[in-house]
């Protein structure tokens, strides 16, 4: 088989349809073990009659304080003990709730994160 110069591969593509462009898409990924970049599909999602793309799974958590409650103190000692800040951080942290607290952690992280603040008297959110 010959080798297409870059040009001659695009030609090709120009001539297929979003669909079959999108079937081309999937079948690469598959061969080669990668993914495409956003823009493709964000133009392959747009394609009626196209497959859904699978659903994302979040693999990232910020861990959010809503509200201090009435424990503000305790809810100050498991700020600090979650993170790296001194006692005026934490404090001056908590009282500016809603703030998140930890960003980018896994579930299993944020959940014991929640779990330890609402322990102490607070409101959390996991997002």
């Amino acid at each position: 088989m010959a080798k297409l110069s870059t040009e001659e591969l695009l030609g090709q593509f120009k001539d297929l349809t979003l669909l079959e462009l999108s079937e081309f898409v999937k079948a690469f990924e598959e061969e080669f073990g990668v993914t495409a970049a956003a823009p493709v599909a964000v133009a392959a999602a747009g394609v009626p009659g196209a497959p859904a793309e699978e659903a994302f799974e979040q693999d990232e958590f910020d861990v959010v304080l809503e509200s201090a409650g009435d424990k503000k103190i305790q809810v100050i000692k498991e700020v600090r003990g979650l993170t790296s800040l001194g006692l005026k951080e934490a404090k001056d942290l908590v009282e500016s709730a809603p703030k998140a607290i930890l960003e980018k952690v896994d579930k299993a992280a944020a959940e014991k994160a929640k779990e330890a603040l609402e322990g102490a008297g607070a409101t959390v959110s996991v997002k």
